[in-house]
């Protein structure tokens, strides 16, 4: 019984080190607030496997440097002012200042005069993206979140060993968390066939790489030959392409705008450890097609600031009729939800568009946490109910619309690799306004009255769960 005795005061000394010392560890971390007291939630409850999840998941390497310094040096002295140099063009006075903002902090050129289709198939943005490979004549430069080994995936790298056998430079780069089911024996054929492979913060040792694992490269970049363009929320997988339940968005850009997403792949191509030269080949001369003026921003760990975060705000707080938002994934920021309150509470007509289930079931309850705030300070609020929404767009008053990979989540806005294209184009915004008003039939609208009749259970089960909304 003394041994026993004994050996339960050490185990308790130890739990109590444990807590205590991961708790010590998380404070000094200088997280947000709301971040800090997610993990700490963590850490006491599991401290155990809490410790393990935040050395994989939590801890902030965006000081740090995640590739070796001489990649890391030659992505910060990269200049592309000479490859992307732009006229002087008029701005809006009231765009102005988000022009400025994605000007400094992600130093995104105005690019002027492209040809924009929005595309919400996915059967035709893949038509017209196997239509444009096919005509490419120089180079293809594909990077994608999920690339399935599927009927879809199979598809496009087909397409990609054949231009490259053709003699085109093919540049293909993936995220192997996301694609982690897919062998490797589906890029070696790409490799035997020419196309250049590379992996963006590729972690084969996991728990050596830990800080790697929590940043996921969900960008969507297509460029053909400098001119023609793709970026969006769709991946390549079947539930895009043939899924008539999976409403998405995605942007086919042909002019200057395409020089902005080739900057984003080269950036990310010596991300992954590889090499490049005569960049000039690679931005040629484009027409002017359009007045439409756009920004290509990115945003991720080698970023200072949290570029797209802060021009969500931006947009957010300068909106002066409307604000018209979808997502997959409602999770925002306590800076962001303050932002759409005070919006609303102003005057200006919010919107918001999330799906009544998503394909996280633990995400739902927690994005649900928001809406009694959100509908009492004046937002209106609409789930899909037979369809699962994935698109990631936002349009403000007839001229300013954004669609890209960065959903209205902390994962999103804060940690992974992402990328927006910021339009400014009366015609655009009207379109994009017009399929969320077309979106709508497919809605049923929740209402401040009927919501806060909603069971004890419920508001207990998204109170526990927006504990943790930070951490997903």
């Amino acid at each position: 019984m003394h041994h026993l005795a004994t050996i339960q005061t050490v185990l308790y000394f130890f739990y109590l080190t444990l807590i205590v010392g991961s708790a010590l560890v998380v404070l000094t971390r200088n997280h947000t607030p709301v971040k800090t007291l997610a993990w700490l939630t963590v850490l006491i409850f599991v401290p155990g496997f809490g410790l393990f999840f935040y050395y994989i998941f939590g801890q902030d390497t965006r000081k740090q440097r995640l590739v070796t310094k001489k990649y890391y040096d030659k992505i910060k002295n990269l200049n592309f002012n000479d490859l992307v140099n732009e006229p002087e063009v008029e701005i809006r006075p009231e765009c102005l200042n988000l022009v400025r903002l994605l000007q400094n902090n992600n130093q995104s050129p105005i690019l002027q005069g492209s040809q924009v289709e929005i595309i919400t198939s996915g059967k035709r943005m893949f038509e017209a993206l196997v239509e444009d490979m096919e005509k490419a004549k120089h180079h293809i430069h594909i990077e994608f979140f999920i690339f399935n080994n599927d009927e879809t995936g199979q598809l496009i790298k087909t397409v990609l060993m054949k231009k490259a056998l053709q003699g085109l430079k093919v540049r293909f780069i993936y995220d192997n968390v996301a694609n982690w089911k897919v062998p490797r024996k589906f890029y070696d054929e790409m490799q035997e066939a020419g196309v250049e492979v590379a992996c963006l913060m590729e972690t084969r040792f996991p728990l050596i790489q830990s800080s790697k694992i929590n940043y996921r490269n969900h960008r969507k970049i297509v460029v053909m030959d400098g001119n023609i363009s793709y970026t969006g929320g769709m991946n390549v997988a079947n539930n895009y392409s043939i899924n008539t339940q999976w409403e998405d968005r995605h942007v086919r850009i042909e002019g200057r705008g395409s020089h902005g997403l080739q900057v984003a792949f080269l950036l990310d191509w010596f991300s992954a450890g590889k090499n490049w030269t005569d960049f000039k080949k690679y931005f040629p001369p484009t027409p002017v097609y359009t007045r439409n003026l756009m920004q290509i921003v990115t945003s991720g760990p080698y970023s200072e600031y949290s570029n797209l975060l802060q021009a969500a705000i931006l947009i957010v707080l300068g909106a002066k009729k409307y604000l018209y938002l979808q997502t997959p994934y409602f999770l925002p920021t306590d800076s962001l939800f303050e932002a759409l309150q005070i919006a609303c509470l102003s005057g200006v007509d919010v919107r918001l568009m999330v799906s009544k289930k998503s394909d996280s079931s633990y995400i739902d309850p927690a994005s649900r946490s928001y809406y009694e705030d959100l509908l009492k300070a004046g937002m209106r609020i609409y789930e899909i109910q037979d369809k699962f929404i994935h698109a990631k767009t936002m349009v403000a008053d007839d001229y300013i619309s954004v669609i890209g990979s960065c959903n209205l989540d902390f994962r999103s806005l804060e940690t992974n690799f992402e990328i927006n294209c910021y339009m400014y184009d009366s015609d655009l915004a009207e379109q994009n306004k017009n399929i969320f008003f077309n979106n709508l039939t497919h809605c049923k609208e929740v209402h401040y009255q009927q919501w806060i009749k909603r069971s004890k259970w419920k508001r207990l089960l998204e109170s526990i769960m927006r504990l943790f909304a930070p951490l997903m």
